[in-house]
């Protein structure tokens, strides 16, 4: 039985470019919500050699989930499974970011667990915003609720961002939210899930050359370039190889933690870039 790769928001970005650095000899099934899209990417996939296949998933729905992760295993066994789908604060409003983003990565993480095996591997794409939520903020007790009642999680982390008034500036907090929650998601199902043998990490890129980077680029996002070691935006390409890295069956003991790819901007805001006048995280 041949080893699948699955990646969703694989039809670009990220996405794709990690595609193209795992194996030729596994099976590579893209998803997203839009057809076209993946297309797209499996023709650039099958001109590289690979054996490509694009499924619509909506990761804001179990039941799409569900679909996607019962295809992925009719086609081999799930090797890997990397959930880079994702919304930004320009793209969508807070509600949405927070169930496409954390509700999403709780339904992707439990419905493809049940039909992976030991040696497989499940990383989440999360954010360094996640690093920018101050600490007093992250409230775990609310993020366990995702579990258990999804309903009140999401009114829950809704209520929190409720008096700002900027619309921006609310889909922004819905984001750190969901990233944050992201990381340590991941590192909840690591410990859960390492028991059967299924390695579990997150990566959080910063801002990147993608269509959804370039967008927040000229939002608040592109502020965040400057505190980077090299002052520059990272590329597709930088952050797939790394992905795909992370993802290998080969790095088997990163497991249960979060690997911040984000070319220094966190450290470089907290610390070594700190101008005057600017502040920290």
């Amino acid at each position: 039985m041949k080893d699948v790769c699955v990646i969703t928001g694989g039809g670009s970005g990220m996405g794709l470019a990690a595609a193209k650095y795992m194996s030729k000899e596994k099976r590579i099934i893209i998803s997203g919500r839009t057809l076209s899209k993946l297309e797209n990417g499996v023709k650039e996939l099958q001109a590289l050699g690979y054996e490509a296949y694009a499924k619509i998933c909506d990761t804001s729905k179990r039941e799409s989930v569900k679909e996607l992760a019962a295809f992925a295993a009719s086609k081999g066994e799930i090797k890997n499974m990397i959930n880079c789908a994702g919304l930004s604060p320009a793209m969508s409003k807070p509600e949405t970011i927070l169930r496409v983003n954390a509700l999403g990565t709780v339904y992707v993480n439990q419905e493809f667990s049940k039909l992976m095996h030991p040696g497989s591997v499940i990383i989440d794409i999360a954010s360094n915003s996640g690093y920018m939520l101050p600490v007093f903020l992250a409230n775990k007790k609310i993020y366990a609720l995702a579990d258990k009642d999804e309903r009140l999680f999401i009114k829950k982390l809704m209520r929190l961002g409720s008096f700002m008034k900027d619309h921006y500036k609310r889909a922004g907090l819905a984001y750190s939210y969901s990233k944050n929650f992201v990381i340590w998601y991941a590192a909840k199902c690591a410990f859960e899930y390492g028991k059967r043998g299924i390695r579990v990490a997150s990566l959080s890129p910063g801002l990147v050359a993608t269509d959804m980077g370039n967008l927040e680029e000229t939002k608040d996002g592109g502020s965040l370039i400057r505190y980077t070691a090299e002052e520059r935006m990272g590329t597709p390409e930088e952050l797939g190889y790394a992905i795909a890295s992370l993802a290998d069956e080969r790095n088997g003991y990163l497991a249960g933690v979060d690997i911040l790819c984000d070319g220094g901007s966190v450290h470089g805001k907290q610390e070594f870039k700190k101008h005057k006048g600017l502040g920290g995280l």
